[in-house]
């Protein structure tokens, strides 16, 4: 559908493991801040786009380095142990470029608006997908918020939740029935309408109020009668025998980059975790707590989940770059195993320095608060945990 009218040049960002915590460390600077104020975590993400990482899975067809999966969560990964905020922005912006590169599906206007805008700051988007009523779509059903066909395009009425990016998005991917004249009423099209964020008729309404991830503005929105063209409409096929499924339903490769986030905040609760045990010199002790065998042990115990949180995303993806179709069906066990993790080392963190641990004049309160949010992303442990049970037992 799309190819850029435009020509576009993005720079090919450093990766190397000395840029990316150059990175880490400038984005933290501010991360505190932006976690009590809730504001938009501007100055992080000026940081990831000045390095050249918010554009840094544009398709090469349209002038960007067009990195893979396992570069793309390598830069999720020091983006998130900055701040997990900026974390999940850059997350959602960086798989949306992704799936256009593998299949371009966006109106040709609006994609080079969009880099046009990429050229010179963040210009956010997110897939806006769950609504009040129904819930998170990978559980199933259908979304209320409608595209109608008019003779021009489509108008959009709507009420959508956790909308990550509020007011700050510049393009909304919006997950929408059709309602045309001439089409099924009892099996209607669903897919994604491509919405710019300023458009009349869109209105935000301040519901983010979260343990974690504070400043995503992750709000509710309301579509009245949004005007639309009609390449603007992208529609989800069906499955063969004829059901809508939702693609976030299951993990795919291309699905990682919430939890390479969140694999980052790990690492941040690390690195806090030493600074404390390395600077908490006890009266009674006489030397730093760094040097007992109980905090050498916790540390060890992080240090492990982190291992291995790491090593299933990595290996994962190895494993499904080198085209063994076996682990496709477990990668959604694989989320789940870096969620727990994730979450076992930083509760293993904040548990051995107790009070400090949990009070906001230390980061790893923060740290603790945002890895609880990798639960929610989809698919979720209950439904992966019951379809990977059925798929054992042959039912």
């Amino acid at each position: 559908m799309t190819t850029a009218t435009e020509t576009f040049t993005f720079p090919v960002p450093d990766l190397s493991t000395e840029a990316l915590a150059a990175v880490t460390t400038e984005i933290a600077a501010t991360a505190a801040g932006y976690d009590r104020s809730g504001e938009t975590p501007w100055a992080g993400l000026r940081v990831a786009h000045r390095a050249g990482l918010l554009t840094a899975t544009v398709g090469t067809q349209f002038g960007g380095p067009g990195v893979g999966q396992r570069e793309l969560v390598r830069i999720l990964t020091a983006i998130g142990e900055g701040d997990a905020s900026v974390g999940l922005l850059a997350s959602n912006l960086l798989m949306s470029h992704a799936g256009q590169a593998a299949h371009p599906h966006w109106p040709a206007a609006y994609y080079d608006d969009l880099l046009r805008r990429s050229l010179d700051g963040p210009a956010l988007v997110n897939a806006i997908r769950a609504e009040p009523e129904l819930g998170a779509p990978a559980r199933g059903g259908i979304p209320r918020t409608t595209a109608t066909r008019t003779a021009d395009g489509w108008v959009v009425n709507g009420h959508k939740a956790y909308g990550s990016g509020g007011e700050a998005l510049a393009y909304h991917v919006l997950w929408a029935t059709a309602d045309e004249p001439d089409g099924d009423a009892a099996r209607p099209r669903v897919g994604h309408i491509i919405v710019p964020g300023d458009l009349p008729g869109i209105s935000w309404i301040p519901t983010w109020d979260h343990v974690g991830l504070r400043a995503t503005h992750t709000d509710d929105v309301v579509y009245e009668n949004v005007e639309l063209p009609a390449d603007a409409f992208v529609e989800i096929p069906r499955g063969p025998d004829g059901v809508y499924r939702d693609p976030a339903a299951m993990a795919g490769p291309g699905g990682f980059g919430h939890a390479a986030l969140y694999v980052g905040v790990a690492r941040a609760a690390r690195t806090a975790f030493a600074e404390f045990a390395r600077d908490r010199v006890p009266s009674a002790l006489g030397k730093p707590v760094a040097q007992t065998e109980r905090i050498q042990a916790v540390a060890g115990e992080i240090d492990l989940q982190i291992t291995q949180a790491e090593t299933l995303l990595h290996g994962a993806l190895l494993r499904a770059e080198a085209g063994d179709a076996s682990i496709l069906p477990q990668l959604s066990n694989v989320k789940v195993a870096i969620a727990r993790s994730v979450i076992a080392a930083t509760q293993a963190a904040v548990a051995a320095l107790g009070n400090p641990g949990l009070s906001r004049h230390h980061q790893l309160e923060r740290h603790l608060r945002d890895a609880l949010c990798i639960r929610v992303h989809p698919p979720q442990e209950d439904t992966v945990l019951l379809a990977s049970g059925r798929r054992v037992l042959g039912v």
